[in-house]
C-alpha cells in the first residue's frame, strides 16, 4: 500500500473522526474511531466512489484497518481480485 492511498483514505475518513484521533495505516476504522457498522459501510461506499471501484460487502466485513482498506483499494484499482 502506498502512503498516497492511505492519505486519501484518511482525508475521506475525517467526517467520521469525531474525536479527531491521529489516523495511521494501523487505525482500526470501527474500534479506534467508535463508529458503527452502518457508518463504516457509508465510509467504504465513499471510498469506492472516490476511487471508482467496487468493494463487495464480504470484503468490507474483513477490512479492519486503514491499511487493510488501502490494500483493497490498490488491488481493485489494478483489477486484482483479493480472496
Amino acid at each position: 500500500m502506498t502512503q498516497s492511498t492511505i492519505d486519501q483514505i484518511c482525508k475521506l475518513l475525517e467526517p467520521f473522526n469525531a474525536e479527531r484521533k491521529t489516523l495511521t495505516a494501523e487505525t482500526d476504522i470501527s474500534a479506534d474511531l467508535n463508529i458503527d457498522s452502518v457508518a463504516v459501510r457509508d465510509f467504504v461506499r465513499e471510498v469506492a466512489d472516490h476511487f471508482d471501484i467496487e468493494i463487495p460487502l464480504n470484503v468490507v466485513s474483513e477490512t479492519r484497518s486503514i491499511g487493510d482498506l488501502a490494500t483493497v483499494v490498490e488491488a481493485r484499482t489494478r483489477k486484482v481480485v483479493l480472496p
